[in-house]
């Protein structure tokens, strides 16, 4: 079926800590960043829970119940909140005061955005209901279509319902360019359009099958939400979902509709929240089964031209200044969260959205002139307010991330206050760090502060979510962590019936530390594509035909198979390969963040950056991290320094071995404080180090 005009595959797993509002903590000029460029950098200054922190609520705060609260908060009537004076972002970083008639106006434009939808359409909780009139909706009576298209000369819907005839039921055009048509039940009461056919494909993995096999994977890992992707419907299945042609239909290769639901619903009964990554950025740039030219101009929903079209991604940019584009974007999420009850986003290419520039060819150096001038795109922020306004009124616990590579200041601050909204930043720098250095660096060569400045380089009160790798690296053509550090050696030597290979044993430790260090130093919430928690030795390659570009080189396909197009998980789960131990130090991982609530903690503090060393030591809530980059050196009595006196444990060990260690450090022991100033700490204790371990030293009463 179609109008005729004239004229999860995969998921990212993640950990992410559920938030309060933050919107009315007092900051005092102690908390405020005063440094040159706006970031924090937490080894700097030790920041204390009670003192400094914005308030945190632990993810199982929100998941204990998580039917019963989303029955009580569906009951409550939905209003978002008016905006607000949009003046705390200048008492958060005074730095902005410079950018203030930047900021002044992007939030005046909001705001004006915000009182015409009240004037003209009853509210934004209204105007996010468009979805309720336009496209196809069925009543008592019949079915009612309408779509807006303003440059068609004419339009009709056909399908085999009518014979595909365009002359059976010819639409009308309204004053606002939107067409529309009502078909009455048929005689016996039956609709007037019967169910759509089938498209048949070689078997891929169903929502069902994820529902049953991959969620409680997950859940025993230790994740507390599963982000998944490609989940609107994209005719191009190599592109990841990115390259959309209906942003109001779940992607029919995995199930249908029904059992994408159910999948949501088991992953609510056992505790796990449901984020979806959405494609508001960019849309597929086909003509016949996509937005693209839809009334017959390239204008439609898009801008025209050459700022329409993104010439790295082929793909078509909105116009987020048109009114029907807003109420189209607006609209889709909040169906995706009432149809389906997803609870939140992650929003992909939202750097590409807010500059005219898109990102590329563009290196952000941290220079607010980068962020608050020609090259923002007004439009573009306002709409990501607005959407951000709407999720958070009207479903107080929904979470959004926004993917963003340039830093730009106030991303992840409450609209009220003058923000752009999201609850995170996705931290995407992260993970070209550790590609930069093991593609380009020997591990003698590695600058602990440099890894340190990376993983802590954030903005002051905005939440990052980090990654050591994602999904992209997994696809053929780029190489995983995992494959950058064991290479061919994946293939033969991780059975524990032999020998491992120096490659294999440099690999899977290294493996551990840069996940653990990334997890316990980058951010508020953790991100892991599947099948990298245990090294996935095989990268994911979608059908392809063989391709003869116009310049003349030819890339030789696959036979357009689907054998590639997985992830093995039955590696990770045999106890007789290396893969086994792998995957269950990512579950001690996050089954330590579960009991000590570290990534949430306002305390941060950097004590040790050894460069000859190669030694990192950090603390994050009560717990004492220790890291040795050392490729042979281990050190006997290592004095570490600590904020807190008293008795230390053990409570993770990478080097044990059942995480593919060598058990060189003694968990019976217990390590006593000593007086006196160490490493700008007040208090000591001494450990044993060994070479490419990471240990986590808590206080204990035992």
């Amino acid at each position: 079926m179609s109008t005729a005009i004239a004229g999860p595959s995969s998921s990212e797993k993640v950990l992410v800590p559920g938030v309060k509002d933050d919107s009315s903590f007092p900051l005092s000029e102690d908390a405020l960043d005063h440094s040159d460029d706006g970031l924090r950098n937490p080894e700097d200054a030790s920041h204390d829970s009670e003192a400094n922190s914005v308030p945190i609520q632990a993810i199982e705060e929100q998941t204990t119940k998580p039917m019963q609260n989303r029955v009580e908060l569906e009951d409550r009537p939905k209003v978002v909140p008016p905006p607000g004076s949009g003046h705390r972002i200048y008492q958060i970083d005074p730095l902005l005061n410079n950018y203030r008639e930047h900021l002044d106006y992007r939030f005046a434009q909001y705001k004006k955005t915000r009182e015409l939808i009240d004037k003209y359409e009853g509210g934004l909780e209204a105007f996010s209901r468009g979805y309720e009139k336009m496209g196809f909706n069925r009543s008592a009576a019949g079915i009612a279509y309408r779509e807006w298209a303003p440059g068609a000369k004419g339009a009709s819907l056909i399908g085999d319902f009518n014979n595909w005839n365009p002359n059976a039921d010819v639409m009308t055009k309204n004053d606002f360019g939107v067409w529309e048509i009502f078909l009455p039940n048929n005689a016996d009461g039956s609709p007037p359009i019967p169910h759509g056919s089938r498209v048949k494909e070689p078997k891929i993995n169903t929502y069902v099958e994820f529902r049953d096999d991959v969620l409680p994977r997950v859940k025993d890992l230790g994740y507390n939400a599963v982000q998944l992707m490609a989940i609107q419907e994209h005719a191009y299945y190599a592109s990841f979902g990115y390259h959309v042609t209906n942003f109001f239909a779940a992607s029919s290769r995995c199930g249908t509709p029904d059992d994408l639901k159910s999948l949501i619903d088991r992953a609510h009964e056992l505790g796990l929240i449901v984020l979806m990554d959405i494609v508001h950025s960019h849309a597929s740039n086909n003509v016949l089964d996509g937005l693209n030219m839809f009334d017959g101009t390239d204008s439609h929903y898009f801008h025209s031209g050459s700022r329409g079209y993104h010439w790295m991604w082929d793909s078509r940019l909105f116009n987020y200044g048109h009114w029907e584009v807003l109420r189209f974007l607006i609209s889709n999420a909040r169906w995706w969260l009432e149809e389906y009850k997803f609870d939140g986003f992650r929003f992909d290419g939202v750097t590409s959205m807010m500059y005219t520039h898109h990102g590329l060819q563009v290196e952000f150096t941290g220079n607010y002139a980068e962020y608050f001038g020609f090259s923002t795109d007004v439009d573009a922020v306002v709409y990501l307010m607005l959407v951000n306004d709407m999720i958070h009124g009207l479903f107080p616990q929904a979470i959004t991330i926004g993917e963003d590579v340039s830093g730009m200041p106030t991303f992840s601050l409450p609209v009220q206050d003058g923000g752009v909204g999201f609850d995170y930043r996705l931290h995407m720098a992260l993970a070209d760090k550790w590609i930069e250095l093991l593609s380009e660096k020997k591990d003698e060569d590695w600058q602990m502060g440099d890894i340190v400045f990376t993983l802590s380089n954030r903005r002051w009160s905005e939440k990052c979510v980090v990654y050591a790798e994602s999904h992209d690296q997994a696809l053929v053509g780029d190489k995983t962590i995992a494959f950058w550090l064991m290479d061919k050696d994946m293939y033969d030597f991780m059975s524990l019936d032999q020998p491992a290979t120096p490659a294999i044993d440099r690999g899977i430790a290294l493996h551990k530390m840069i996940r653990l260090v990334t997890m316990g130093l980058g951010g508020e919430g953790y991100l892991n594509f599947m099948g990298n928690e245990f090294g996935h030795p095989e990268w994911i390659d979608f059908p392809r035909g063989d391709q003869h570009l116009p310049s003349g080189k030819f890339i030789l396909g696959n036979n357009n198979s689907f054998d590639k197009c997985r992830r093995r998980f039955d590696l990770g789960n045999a106890e007789f390969l290396r893969y086994h131990g792998m995957q269950e130090f990512d579950k001690a991982m996050h089954h330590l963040e579960e009991k000590y609530g570290f990534m949430t903690s306002g305390h941060q503090y950097v004590s040790r950056k050894d460069e000859g060393d190669k030694v990192i030591v950090f603390e994050r809530a009560n717990l004492v991290f220790v890291f040795n980059f050392h490729w042979h050196k281990s050190f006997t009595d290592y004095r570490i320094g600590c904020l807190k006196p008293g008795k230390y444990k053990v409570v993770l060990d990478s080097d044990e071995t059942k995480f593919g260690g060598f058990a060189r450090i003694d968990h019976n022991a217990r390590f006593y404080t000593s007086e006196g100033w160490y490493d700008d700490r007040p208090h000591s204790f001494l450990v044993y180090a060994p070479c490419r371990t990471a240990v986590v030293y808590s206080l204990t009463d035992d």
